[in-house]
């Protein structure tokens, strides 16, 4: 695979019209492929998203299409699809991809029915095809608009993961690649949960200091979880773990810190959500019940999810935080 090649980008929202940009800028040939034909006629006519990213301007460069059938034209393929949606959607296109393109998953979070990462997802569905991730601190509107991001794209096979960073590195869109693929994935998912009670240790008013204690101790969770499933202690502080988990825990662009801000400020979860996708609801079960499955404690998280399912109130939740006792760090 080399520079200017043609990318599939899977997935007509922010994220997906972000990383159609970004690999144009880097010089490949995009065609941005989505189900629902009204939004790539209107993105046709006008130029740009304006249901998720208006003011972004899209080249004529980038083919916008609602034919499943032109995802076959990528020699990779980004997918850029909600967690939870992967599975569905990969199955659906799957006969319209080219044998042996890269799949790479721009999305972050762990199945919540099967407990199955995604690249394994991928993998069950198109065996042929390697799959490979896309993680860090990334915000679409800022890759959108071409503001300068680092990131992450993992591969089992580190030379395929260099490949790939290469095809769609440009000078305001850097990619650092790594052959964990597994450690990029758990920082990507993890982070989420606790971006939940970030934004709700935020919406509570309870402070800079309880702030940051929260993202620490959170980190800590994460590298446990990680390290117990194969991840690689370096890959968890890197831009997949630590530089996405600080991104998210401190932004309301995170749609995850804007659930725990409006949950803080005592907003039911259908409220909180408001209708928008924040992948760390549907991931927080799975990741207990994972980090369970290991022996791994994450207090934090499993507030969180017990938040999140109605088995503790976000009062009752904090007190048992901190009655928690004492320990060495």
């Amino acid at each position: 695979m080399r520079r200017g090649a043609a990318v599939s980008v899977l997935g007509g929202g922010a994220w997906g019209t972000a990383l159609a940009l970004a690999a144009e800028r880097a010089g490949c040939r995009v065609t941005l492929c989505m189900r629902n034909a009204e939004q790539a006629d209107a993105i046709n006519a006008t130029g740009e998203n304006t249901a998720y990213l208006p003011g972004v301007a899209l080249p004529a460069a980038i083919k916008i299409s609602a034919d499943m059938r032109d995802i076959g034209a990528g020699d990779l393929v980004i997918a850029a699809v909600p967690a939870q949606s992967l599975r569905g959607v990969i199955s659906n296109i799957a006969s319209h991809v080219k044998l042996h393109a890269p799949i790479v998953v721009a999305a972050k979070g762990i199945e919540q029915t099967s407990g199955h990462f995604l690249s394994d997802v991928i993998n069950e569905i198109l065996p042929q095809n390697p799959a490979a991730l896309l993680s860090g601190p990334s915000f679409a509107t800022d890759v959108a608009r071409g503001l300068p991001t680092a990131v992450t794209l993992a591969a089992k096979d580190d030379r395929l993961a260099q490949q790939i960073a290469g095809v769609l590195a440009s000078p305001t869109f850097r990619l650092y690649h790594t052959d964990d693929l597994r450690g990029a994935e758990i920082g990507g998912a993890a982070k989420n949960v606790l971006a939940i009670a970030a934004g709700i240790t935020a919406g509570r008013g309870l402070g800079a200091s309880a702030s940051a204690a929260l993202i620490a101790r959170g980190f800590a969770e994460l590298t446990r979880f990680g390290l117990a499933y194969g991840a690689r202690p370096e890959t968890l502080m890197g831009l997949s773990g630590l530089g996405d988990l600080i991104l998210t825990c401190n932004s309301s662009q995170s749609r995850n810190f804007s659930l725990g801000l409006n949950l803080g400020r005592g907003m039911s979860v259908s409220e909180a959500m408001d209708g928008k996708l924040a992948e760390g609801v549907y991931t927080a079960s799975v990741l207990v019940k994972m980090a369970k499955a290991k022996g791994v404690d994450m207090p934090i998280a499993m507030s969180v999810d017990a938040v999140l399912s109605g088995h503790l109130t976000i009062g009752d939740a904090i007190d048992a935080l901190l009655a928690r006792p004492s320990k060495a760090e």
